[in-house]
């Protein structure tokens, strides 16, 4: 018995964010009975995008396309202050590319690599942090960059353009502060990595290279996305079953569980009402606050449902991505990959990762709420 609520606990530690979104789920579900209205509680398209886009991902991984990639550019460069500013810039571009949780779950480790056999791993935590907020903030400009902008680019049909040109300047402020913020901590103190030879398997890069724009062409509505999940489906089943196995479904779950809890509070009258007047007073500020409390995606699938002002909705739950370290799940991925490198300086890692996101938090939203007056 002892053996099995430990297996319960170490499960519901590991998939935090999924629990509380299958409790909040269910708790709803109590005030609001099931019934047929539910099924239209989900957005099929967003979550089979997400799957090709997670899939995809987790091939070319696999055949260790990002690591080569990655260390390609690293190579480059040869002290510790340009090194950590092309890891940072590698997770934000990647982020933009295979969504923000992906970058650092492929990032990460070469980050941990380059400064532990380079001897810097004085610079551990703050290399982490960066590109953290380099992925939580570099996938604010694609659709498919962060799973709420596939949601929200889905749920109110935005046009390409508008919604690059609604993230472009909150994008652009960030790539500013990063950069500054890297030059400023970092010293350009010399360094160079132990050479490594890496040869890609072709014929598999080149299929999930086009399979991935495959997965770029359902996002932008370029082929079905029924048509696009059974090309892409098929094709890893053939070559790279791994790949599947190792898809996120934790977090395709954690959408679904929202979407379920999201529907239900719509129908309560009186938080209809209470988000509808808050919104009202600031979409913007509100779906900040709101992702510090409940995380990003959650906040967008459930602030969704009472506006209709997609604009500083869409900014909202993307600069709140940053602040506190449950604002998204990305905030957690990298938490838990620093504690496994560095388990004695949790509280370090927390203090440092606090006070460098609540700065980005509070500069990006001052500046974009004067931007939208």
């Amino acid at each position: 018995m002892q053996r099995v609520f430990k297996n319960i606990f170490s499960f519901i530690k590991s998939n935090a964010v999924v629990c509380i979104a299958f409790s909040a789920a269910l708790i709803t579900s109590f005030i609001v009975p099931p019934d047929k209205e539910y099924l239209g509680y989900f957005d099929f398209k967003t979550l089979t995008c997400l799957f090709c886009v997670l899939a995809v991902v987790c091939a070319l991984k696999n055949i260790r396309f990002f690591y080569l990639l990655a260390r390609k550019v690293v190579e480059l460069f040869k002290n510790a202050r340009m090194s950590i500013l092309a890891l940072v810039y590698i997770t934000f571009i990647g982020s933009m590319l295979i969504a923000n949780d992906m970058a650092l779950l492929t990032f990460l480790p070469l980050g941990y690599f380059v400064l532990s056999s380079t001897h810097m791993e004085n610079h551990m935590a703050f290399t982490f942090i960066m590109q953290n907020i380099a992925a939580n903030l570099g996938g604010m400009l694609t659709p498919f960059g962060n799973p709420q902008n596939l949601y929200l680019y889905s749920k109110f049909s935005i046009p390409d353009l508008e919604f690059i040109s609604i993230m472009a300047p909150p994008f652009i402020i960030s790539i500013i502060l990063i950069t500054l913020c890297c030059i400023i901590f970092i010293k350009p103190e010399p360094l160079s990595l132990k050479s490594e030879k890496i040869e890609l398997p072709k014929g598999k890069t080149i299929i999930y290279l086009i399979l991935f724009a495959i997965s770029i062409l359902i996002v932008f509505k370029g082929i079905s996305y029924i048509i696009g999940f059974v090309i892409i489906l098929l094709s890893l089943v053939i070559l790279d079953r791994k790949a599947l196995k190792s898809v996120d479904y934790a977090l395709l779950l954690t959408f679904v569980f929202f979407f379920i809890f999201a529907g239900n509070m719509a129908r309560i009258d009186i938080v209809r009402q209470a988000f509808s007047f808050l919104l009202n007073k600031s979409t913007l500020l509100f779906s900040v606050i709101s992702c510090q409390i409940i995380s990003n995606v959650p906040s967008a699938i459930l602030l969704s449902q009472f506006t209709d002002n997609y604009r500083e909705l869409l900014i909202g739950v993307n600069i709140g991505g940053v602040g506190t370290i449950i604002s998204s799940l990305a905030s957690l991925i990298t938490f838990r990959e620093y504690t496994s490198h560095e388990p004695k300086r949790a509280m370090y890692y927390i203090k440092m990762f606090s006070v460098s996101n609540f700065g980005f938090l509070i500069v990006l939203t001052v500046i974009m709420l004067f931007l939208i007056k």
